[in-house]
């Protein structure tokens, strides 16, 4: 889920928790809102983990005994464009 959906899920699940006053016999509108809400958040949360989890790179340098060589490693976690 992206932040776009993430923002559109609270926006729509707040929109039926707080702004919408009919109730149809069998539906509760305003558990759904809070539902809708709730996942919001939690794909929010995700996709921004997710997004700087992505940024972080890992450099590896290592030395070996008796020289002064040092050789760098880069892991790049995403594919290239």
């Amino acid at each position: 889920m992206t932040y776009g959906g993430s923002v559109a899920l609270i926006v729509i699940g707040a929109i039926l928790r707080f702004a919408i006053s009919y109730s149809p016999a069998n539906v509760n509108l305003q558990l759904v809102g809070l539902i809708l809400m709730i996942a919001g958040i939690i794909g929010l949360v995700i996709s921004l983990v997710w997004m700087f989890g992505r940024r972080r790179r890992t450099v590896t340098t290592t030395r070996t005994p008796n020289t002064t060589d040092v050789y760098e490693e880069r892991r790049y976690t995403e594919p290239p464009v």
